[in-house]
């Protein structure tokens, strides 16, 4: 049966993908952070766009939980806790634990030498302390891991899980100390692909992921800490009151005299005037 095809190019289909790819990055690279309110009207004169590719392009963040809809208000970028990272890092350690033991059993020599590649890259990253530069490099890395896995199911369900550890997997980084721990444990990780060592692979894979969530949760405590211990220290510097500042020693005087000696020693009088 002949059927009437509707010829008009879908360029609103389109425009609201490209609409979308753009707002998906803003929010992994925090130009959107965590708890923000998406300005849709500054967004659309940026971008010379209608509000409604936008609008879609919304629903479409939306539906993968990037961000959420607040009635009367607009579109919030999420927000996780420190409960949902809790959840979420040992599921994300237990998937790309199982990536890396397919990869690793999988791998052809060609794999293995752009997987060392990969891991240069964050060798010089981490050498420089570049956390940007290591962020991306890592999350190559990762990718390319689950790629070598080969298999679509688990592909799937880690693929869905990695756009919700990108909004938190970067920051532990911040932590002093960070990038020299995750290069060693990255060097662990290559070793055992190197040795095609499958079940160590996993367990890398996955005790590097624990640890971040470790890393985490330190960082966390510390931006937690840092408001009171800049209070104390404001407090600290202004409780002195005048009394107890350290008192000032006349130009004329010496530091060494005794300031009750000094006044004696001006009132004698001139032998002439006796």
């Amino acid at each position: 049966m002949n059927r009437m095809v509707d010829s008009t190019p879908l360029r609103g289909t389109s425009m609201h993908d490209a609409v979308a790819t753009r707002l998906r990055a803003m929010v992994f690279d925090r130009e959107l952070t965590p708890g923000e309110f998406i300005d849709e009207k500054a967004l659309a004169q940026a971008w010379a766009v209608s509000r409604t590719p936008l609008r879609e392009a919304l629903k479409v963040l939306a539906a993968e939980g990037l961000v959420e809809l607040v009635p009367h208000r607009g579109c919030r970028v999420i927000e996780l806790s420190e409960a949902d990272a809790d959840a979420l890092f040992p599921v994300m350690a237990l998937l790309e634990g199982r990536c890396a033991f397919e990869a690793a059993s999988k791998a052809s020599d060609e794999d293995l030498h752009q997987l060392k590649h990969l891991h240069d890259e964050l060798e010089r990253h981490a050498a420089a302390q570049d956390i940007d530069g290591y962020y991306r490099a890592n999350h190559g890395f990762h990718c390319f891991v689950q790629q070598l896995a080969a298999n679509r199911w688990l592909d799937r369900v880690t693929s869905d899980l990695r756009r919700f550890m990108r909004l938190m997997r970067g920051r532990q980084l911040a932590l002093p100390g960070r990038i020299d721990a995750s290069i060693n444990e990255h060097r662990v990780l290559i070793d055992a692909f190197v040795q095609r060592d499958a079940p160590r692979a996993e367990r890398a894979l996955h005790d590097h992921l624990m640890a971040q969530l470790v890393a985490l949760k330190k960082l966390r405590r510390s931006e937690l800490r840092a408001p009171a211990r800049a209070a104390a220290r404001t407090t600290a510097g202004t409780a002195k009151t005048p009394s107890e500042a350290s008192p000032r020693v006349s130009p004329s005087v010496s530091p060494r005299t005794s300031p009750r000696t000094s006044p004696k020693r001006a009132t004698r009088e001139p032998r002439h005037a006796r």
